[in-house]
């Protein structure tokens, strides 16, 4: 942005280079909740048509709102507003509240936080991986749910820190940050009217300053009481009819309203590196304040305001004759609208007088508006609510009217000006210039803010997806929130009149730009039409609940799931699997085997790709690749097991022999054991020792145990056949595996000196990377995986895989992954399905007609909803995809509100609050009646969290209590029980049953009536300072160390 010499009378003169782009602050997301509107596309298709939000109130409903008869009977008295729809309503659960603390929290607090998160979600940037600074610039109106609602309905039982915490716009930004992991400047903004503005010019000279590298500001108001009306004045700024008219000759005031909206900010350059979609750029702002120069403390000042536009054009280079619309202040008050018409005339040089019809302003008009006209003063919001018009104006090329504008207050001289005010929407073309607007907001005090906005830059066009298929992901904070979501991204499939929807941006914007939530659901599709299918009528019952990361352990398959073709497809749309099958291809053909047809052409010969010689490296080939795609998506496993030829691959990941002396080695192999005499293998559903007795009397061998009942014989063909007869005719289930030779028999022990020479030639090293060894079911030990003859050993001993998953099984979070064709290692893992939190995941079952990158998408689909952390930036590298326009997260609507007592009535809660828990919060049934002290801490839980299924081994910390509440838990207690007991009882015993336990054990002592005392609390924060910082974020169960301070 342009320096200034004078920042008294310096205009813009749009010397700026249009390829200058460093100093441009883009706003990559918006988000806002106003009258009539719930959310930004509804706010500005209203403010196109000029559909105003007036909400006309019927007597009865005023009276039941409180308001007194004789003050609804004045005739002054205006029966109408603008209220916010479910001003009362919140998603406690997706921002970690208690219930308790969602009723005590301000409700401008608790639609500023939504919006925050909105706005981030727009731009889809997700604040849990987003590692730069983060900053917040957030205002509020004034506080008055604290002292209207929250003080007479809970009197004393309201801890006033916590209500001050909840409430005040101190901590309004920093709520933000906290619940939402911002780590740059948090910083509430208080200017009054003009604050959610200034807040945006606080944002822009953070990110210019480099401060911080996204910015979100805003501002949040709501009128309390709410659905009132208000008594007229004349002479007031109140509008006798309940319309704002901004500008009109009928202008007599404005009216209140409600309603909240964020932007999110970013350097322009950084955007678009990140490409990240750009509604407008702020090319210049600039803020001041009247100082003295006025009449009163709450007049407007046209040197002040003037200043302020005046500043901004020439921080921006940006000349007055190449704004197109000015989105004002427009309060339409009688004293308002002059002064700011005065301000414009002096910024922009035009003043009253002066026909504006010559020189730079010929055929060039300035549009007025404000969205005051619309949606009502919103206060803290006004200015945030103003440039989002603004920026949507530029970006869409509409100007939006002005309802009931008649004619001009003549009092403007607007006639004498470039200045005109639209009563129908207007489209605007660009000029010689891009679409330019400025944005004005004026607060009592005599802060002043100004923005310009400019049309941004086209964006540059996006890659061609590699893909046939694309994998959309969507999570929620539960169940019911999940149902909603799914619903609502089908629904932007055909919404009509929406703009054609590229299903690869969707994907990409699902899986990069949104929070990654516990409860989810993975589908591929190959279009929208089928995307949209697909999740209206996704089966519930597959949506999965990830909790930690998983443990993932790779399964590599043996030798008969090899197929000619079987790597054509992932050829062609898993860029590392390309990459790294081509590499394996080709140091194979050093070892004089020729791969390529029988892999990537399905019509090659079967017979020839199932000749062992050509099999086992295929199969290394393809596996090796495979996990090598996988890893690069992100999923590293914790450990590794093959079966026969796939230990191979997993000994090379682990790095006991490199990829050509691995491919060396299988090729030698595959060789000798192709020039041993053809033999055959039986699969037999018999208990090992069974199968063995067997095997002993049929002079074969047991080559494997898979499992309880699956094992597999192997010998000569007629030895094998004889014994399936014998078998089949005692019942006993079997079939003829589809090999050429006897594996894992005796009649491989003529190759078994020569290929263990062969290991000798190459060099071992000890793993890096533990795997089960198939020869023994056990960990590989260094000794065995560096001892050539243990190789040996491994190619003619029995395969004890079915032990060898039995022991990766044992911890419950594996999350077994088939890496190969086929699914019969997953199959194998599935009998523990039982003591496992995930279902096996085979990478490509081959069932059915399904594409092979449409299945490698579904598993990869399967290991995201299992909780794995998948690397989507790797998942996209070389693409440069767009940012989809989708619906924001569908937050609960649980109504949360403090009734403020009406007049002779006590007061009562919301009877239709919803015992909705917060993330952590999961409490069991209520337990049956306990001892008395156990009944009373239960109810104290019950008071303190707003809960009502507080169960007897529910956790305090486990229910999101702070230290804060601790002390106040303790203090209520110590009154009920007349029991001093100290604090650190609660710390060491948070369960119900267990501090019931406790106190009662400790003995009864005298009344305590104050707080905790000093030392007590000095040795208890001492007792969480000596914590390890994980211990202590545990041990509080808040994600941090909120209240530790208190």
């Amino acid at each position: 942005m342009g320096e200034m010499t004078d920042r008294t009378d310096a205009v813009g003169t749009d010397t700026t280079d249009a390829t200058d782009t460093e100093d441009l602050i883009a706003i990559v997301g918006m988000a806002g909740r106003f009258p009539g509107s719930d959310g930004v596309p509804a706010f500005w298709r209203r403010a196109v048509a000029g559909v105003e939000a007036l909400v006309e109130y019927g007597r009865d409903e005023l009276i039941a709102a409180g308001e007194d008869p004789a003050l609804v009977d004045d005739p002054d008295y205006v029966r109408s507003g603008m209220p916010l729809e479910g001003h009362d309503r919140f998603d406690a659960k997706a921002f970690g509240y208690t219930p308790r603390e969602a009723r005590l929290m301000d409700p401008q607090v608790r639609v500023f936080l939504e919006c925050a998160w909105e706005a981030l979600e727009d731009a889809g940037c997700d604040p849990d991986r987003y590692r730069e600074r983060a900053a917040v610039f957030g205002a509020a109106g004034m506080t008055r749910y604290l002292w209207l609602n929250a003080v007479p309905a809970l009197g004393s039982s309201l801890n006033t820190l916590e209500g001050r915490i909840l409430n005040d716009k101190d901590f309004l930004a920093t709520a933000a940050s906290y619940r939402l992991g911002l780590r740059g400047p948090a910083v509430s903004v208080q200017t009054a009217c003009s604050a959610s503005l200034v807040a945006v010019h606080l944002a822009v000279q953070s990110l210019l300053s480099h401060e911080s590298d996204i910015a979100l500001a805003g501002g949040s108001t709501i009128e309390l009481p709410h659905r009132v009306g208000y008594l007229y004045k004349e002479g007031g700024i109140g509008s006798p009819d309940g319309h704002c008219r901004p500008f009109d000759h009928r202008s007599e005031g404005t009216v209140g309203g409600s309603g909240a909206g964020a932007v999110l900010l970013q350097r322009y350059d950084d955007a678009v590196a990140e490409g990240r979609r750009v509604y407008a750029v702020i090319r210049g702002s600039a803020i001041n304040n009247d100082g003295a120069a006025k009449v009163g403390f709450t007049a407007p000042s046209v040197e002040g305001q003037a200043g302020a536009v005046r500043d901004a054009l020439a921080l921006g280079d940006v000349a007055p004759h190449t704004v197109g619309y000015v989105e004002t202040h427009g309060t339409g008050t009688r004293i308002g609208d002059p002064i700011e018409i005065e301000a414009l005339r002096s910024a922009y040089g035009v003043p009253a007088g002066t026909p504006a019809d010559g020189g730079v302003w010929a055929g060039r008009r300035v549009a007025l508006g404000s969205a005051k006209a619309t949606i009502g003063h919103l206060d803290a919001a006004a200015g945030v609510a103003g440039l989002i018009r603004a920026a949507l104006a530029v970006r869409d090329g509409v100007i939006p009217p002005s309802p009931y504008f008649e004619k001009p207050n003549p009092l403007l001289e607007l006639e004498d000006s470039p200045f005109y005010v639209p009563t129908e929407s207007t489209v605007w073309p660009a000029g010689d210039t891009p679409r330019r607007a400025g944005v004005s907001s004026f607060g009592v005090g005599g802060t002043n803010a100004h923005v310009v906005v400019e049309q941004a830059p086209a964006p540059a066009a996006g890659t061609p997806t590699p893909r046939g298929r694309e994998l959309l992901v969507l999570s929620a904070v539960d169940e019911d929130a999940l149902e909603r979501w799914r619903l609502r991204v089908a629904d932007a499939f055909d919404e009509p009149g929406a703009a054609p929807v590229h299903l690869a941006d969707v994907a990409h914007t699902l899986a990069t730009g949104r929070r990654l939530l516990p409860h989810r659901l993975a589908v591929v599709a190959a279009d929208a039409e089928e995307a949209g299918a697909l999740l209206r009528d996704v089966d519930t019952r597959r949506i999965r609940v990830a909790g930690e990361p998983p443990s993932p352990v790779f399964l590599f398959p043996g030798q008969g799931a090899q197929r000619p073709g079987m790597a054509a497809g992932l050829h062609q749309v898993a860029p590392r699997f390309r990459e790294e099958l081509d590499t394996c291809l080709g140091l194979l053909r050093g070892e004089g085997v020729e791969l390529r047809d029988l892999m990537l052409d399905p019509a090659a010969d079967a017979d020839a790709l199932n000749s062992t010689d050509k099999a086992q490296p295929a199969l290394f080939a393809f596996s090796y690749a495979l996990a090598r795609q996988w890893q690069e998506w992100g999923l590293t496993p914790r450990a590794m097991a093959g079966h026969s030829i796939g230990e191979y691959v997993a000994a090379c990941l682990a790095g006991v022999f490199d990829l050509p002396e691995a491919l060396r080695l299988v090729a030698a192999r595959g060789r000798l054991m192709a020039a041993l005499p053809q033999g055959s293998m039986l699969a037999v559903a018999l208990p090992e020792d069974e199968a063995a007795a067997q095997a002993r009397a049929a002079h074969v061998d047991l080559a494997a145990v898979n499992g309880p009942r699956q094992c597999v014989l192997s010998g000569t063909r007629e030895a094998i056949e004889e014994l399936r007869g014998s078998l089949a005719a005692r019942g006993v289930q079997c079939r003829l595996l589809h090999t050429s030779h006897a594996f894992h028999s005796a009649m491989l022990d003529p190759m078994l000196a020569a290929f263990e020479r062969e290991v000798r030639a190459v060099r071992l090293r000890e793993p890096s990377l533990p795997f089960v060894s198939c020869l023994t079911g056990q960990p590989i030990t260094a000794a065995q995986a560096c001892d050539p003859g243990y190789w040996s050993a491994q190619a003619r001993g029995t395969v004890r895989f079915g032990a060898g998953v039995d022991l990766l099984a044992a911890r419950q979070d594996t999350l077994f992954v088939e890496v190969g064709a086929g699914k019969g290692m997953s199959e194998l893992a599935r009998r523990h399905l039982r003591s496992l939190r995930h279902a096996p995941i085979a990478s490509l079952p081959l069932t059915g007609a399904v594409s092979p990158d449409a299945q490698l998408l579904g598993a990869l689909g399967q290991a995201w909803e299992a909780g794995a952390e998948i690397d989507w930036a790797a998942y996209y590298d070389g693409e440069r995809r767009g940012h989809a326009e989708l619906p924001g997260y569908p937050f609960a609507r649980d109504r949360y509100w403090l009734d403020a007592p009406a007049r002779g009535q006590a007061p009562a809660v919301a009877a239709d609050t919803a015992e909705a828990a917060p993330a952590p919060l999961e409490t069991s049934a209520p337990a049956g009646p306990g001892s008395r002290t156990e009944e009373i801490v239960r109810a104290a839980f019950v008071e303190a969290f707003g809960v009502d299924d507080i169960a007897l081994d529910d956790d305090f910390f486990g229910l999101g209590g702070t230290s804060l509440l601790a002390a106040e838990l303790v203090h209520r207690l110590r009154k009920q029980l007349n029991s001093d007991f100290p604090v650190r009882y609660l710390f060491e015993a948070p369960q119900v049953c267990e501090l019931a336990a406790l106190i009662d054990g400790g003995g009864q002592g005298a009344a305590h009536a104050g707080p905790p005392g000093p030392d007590e609390l000095d040795e208890l924060l001492a007792q969480l300072e000596g914590l390890p910082e994980d211990d202590l974020i545990g041990l509080l169960g808040t994600g941090g160390t909120e209240g530790v301070t208190a």
